[in-house]
């Protein structure tokens, strides 16, 4: 029988801030490039070959999660995602993270637990560790993740600007599946817990993105915010154009179940997967006569021109997730 007065059923104001840090901390991987981890002002990192990606993305309550759904382990393995597939779409290794949070102080101490826990997983799926971080008080919860990562010695970043006409375009990871999850929630419906699932806590292809870039990936992003919208940044970076074959996305199952019987459910599916964001799937346009492993699927092609195209025809609407719209 659970002791009422275990620490982790109390709020986290009775723990004290460095009670919060320390009970966090503990249950955080070390990166493997440490040389001095969580415990000084900063952390120190061994960078043999000077080469160090970084990325940062916040996870908001109410933004970006809801407790109501979403568990602290949840939360945790999306913050880490997030900014871990920034790092992979670069070419990157993923190395360590550091976690910026803020909380009420009436927030059970068992849930911001249970955050590091989901933290810590999704470290361990990307190689990466945690080597330091801040607290504070808020009113709601607020998780800010800043990636760290490396490249070869001599290997370039993959960026957005290098597309070309000609290239193929392929994706490594599912698309539209978050969207559906999100909303599978929304309708209360439960019939289909691998998309929930894909929701609250994606899964990155890490290592796609550095054998993206040692098969010669011209240009890479992370699909955070819905393809057409992430290829877009591409298109425009590149000064060129991409079309997609909707004949080469997979449409099929589980999207397909999950729409069933609901209207437009066809047009609802093609939607979830051009524009529904935070599958974190990776898209690389790839010279044209690059052999691709079968987990890229090529869904289209670089163009001269501007813009994305859908089988050769612009997009009406949104092309996915916009912050100030």
């Amino acid at each position: 029988m659970a002791n009422p007065d275990d620490a982790q059923s109390r709020p986290l104001a009775t723990m004290g801030e460095f009670g919060v840090i320390s009970a966090l901390a503990a249950r955080f991987p070390p990166a493997p490039t440490a040389t001095v981890g969580i415990g000084d002002d900063s952390a120190v990192l061994a960078t043999p070959d000077g080469n160090v990606v970084a990325a940062v993305d916040f996870l908001i309550e109410g933004r970006h999660f809801l407790r109501a759904w979403s568990s602290g382990y949840d939360a945790g393995v999306k913050a880490a995602a997030r900014s871990l597939a920034d790092i992979a779409a670069m070419g990157a290794v993923p190395t360590a993270l550091l976690i910026a949070l803020a909380v009420p102080d009436s927030l059970p101490a068992a849930w911001a637990l249970d955050l590091a826990s989901g933290i810590a997983a999704e470290c361990g799926r990307a190689g990466a560790g945690v080597v330091g971080g801040d607290t504070a008080r808020a009113d709601s919860v607020i998780v800010s993740v800043t990636a760290l990562g490396s490249l070869p010695a001599g290997q370039p970043p993959v960026c957005r600007s290098g597309a070309r006409p000609g290239d193929i375009v392929a994706v490594a990871g599912p698309l539209g599946r978050s969207a559906a999850g999100l909303a599978l929630l929304t309708a209360g419906r439960a019939d289909h817990p691998e998309l929930v699932a894909a929701h609250l806590r994606p899964a990155p292809p890490y290592d796609a993105g550095p054998e993206a870039a040692r098969l010669g990936a011209t240009a890479m992003i992370d699909t955070s915010d819905g393809l057409l919208a992430d290829l877009g940044h591409v298109a425009q970076a590149s000064g060129v154009a991409i079309d997609v074959e909707t004949a080469a996305l997979d449409l099929g199952e589980p999207l397909a179940s999950a729409a069933q019987g609901t209207q437009g459910a066809q047009e609802k599916i093609l939607s979830w997967t051009l524009t529904g964001g935070e599958d974190h799937a990776l898209a690389a346009t790839f010279p044209p006569t690059q052999s691709l492993p079968p987990r890229w699927r090529i869904i289209g092609t670089v163009r001269a021109g501007t813009g994305v195209t859908i089988d050769g025809t612009p997009h009406k609407g949104p092309t996915g997730w916009q912050h100030f719209l």
